[in-house]
């Protein structure tokens, strides 16, 4: 099945900027992720629940590249993510609970490093910016070993953006943060889904991640056992559909 929003809500005309068709993963006898298809359009930001093993981190990696899945068919912002095409790295941006900084390096030569990677014209302007950006322009010198972890997540973020990609895959991003660096995330977060920018999340955190999104799924043994609008769906009552979900 493929899980689409109405043609009222976007025109004929308009391409999902994400599309994914039978997307399954195996791992030896483990199938990690099971016939997933959807569409998702520009400026949309889906939130994904689901257990431990439910195959959600497996499809993020898919989706931005870092991992082939057995058979099925994906295309990101234009680009096939099977093809190898290095024009994807700078539509995509990956925000996990692994920040991928050099603890050794400022907060400012992490980001001129990722600069420089990404080709940018003037790195050293655009990470300045980035920095002043996510509140750490008073730490920009200091070592990124030195950070909390929300400091470091906060990072995280500017690393992620700073080629300005036009979608963003988010792997469980509150993990490990307390109340207050959440809060200061659900920020930053709110600021970059601006409409332009489409978003993936994974999360266990059902407040934050029905707060942001537009839409919603759970994921269940490799399945999108549900998809919808978020506006469909009850709120105050989406911890017992998300058990009785799972329990089907």
């Amino acid at each position: 099945m493929v899980f689409r929003m109405s043609e009222q809500t976007h025109p004929v005309s308009s391409d999902p900027v994400v599309k994914v068709r039978d997307i399954q993963k195996d791992f030896g006898y483990l199938r990690a992720v099971n016939g997933i298809s959807f569409d998702l359009y520009k400026g949309e930001f889906l939130t994904i629940f689901g257990p431990n093993g439910a195959g959600k981190t497996t499809l993020i990696k898919i989706l931005s590249g870092l991992t082939r899945p057995t058979s099925g068919s994906a295309t990101v912002a234009g680009f096939d993510v099977l093809g190898g095409d290095v024009r994807l790295r700078k539509e995509i941006g990956v925000i996990s609970h692994a920040t991928c900084l050099y603890p050794d390096l400022t907060a400012l030569e992490n980001l001129l490093f990722y600069g420089k990677l990404y080709g940018l014209d003037d790195p050293e302007d655009t990470a300045n910016q980035a920095i002043k950006e996510v509140g750490l322009q008073l730490r920009r010198h200091d070592r990124v070993r030195t950070f909390s972890r929300g400091m470091q997540q906060r990072l995280t973020i500017a690393r992620a953006t700073l080629h300005d990609p036009s979608v963003l895959f988010l792997d469980e991003p509150f993990t490990g943060l307390d109340l207050q660096a959440t809060n200061v995330l659900k920020d930053h977060l709110h600021e970059l889904h601006t409409g332009k920018r489409t978003l993936i999340m994974t999360t266990h955190d059902m407040s934050c991640g029905l707060e942001m999104c537009d839409r919603v799924a759970i994921q269940c043994k490799g399945r999108f056992a549900m998809l919808e609008s978020i506006d469909s769906v009850d709120r105050a009552n989406f911890e017992n559909l998300y058990t009785e979900t799972l329990e089907r």
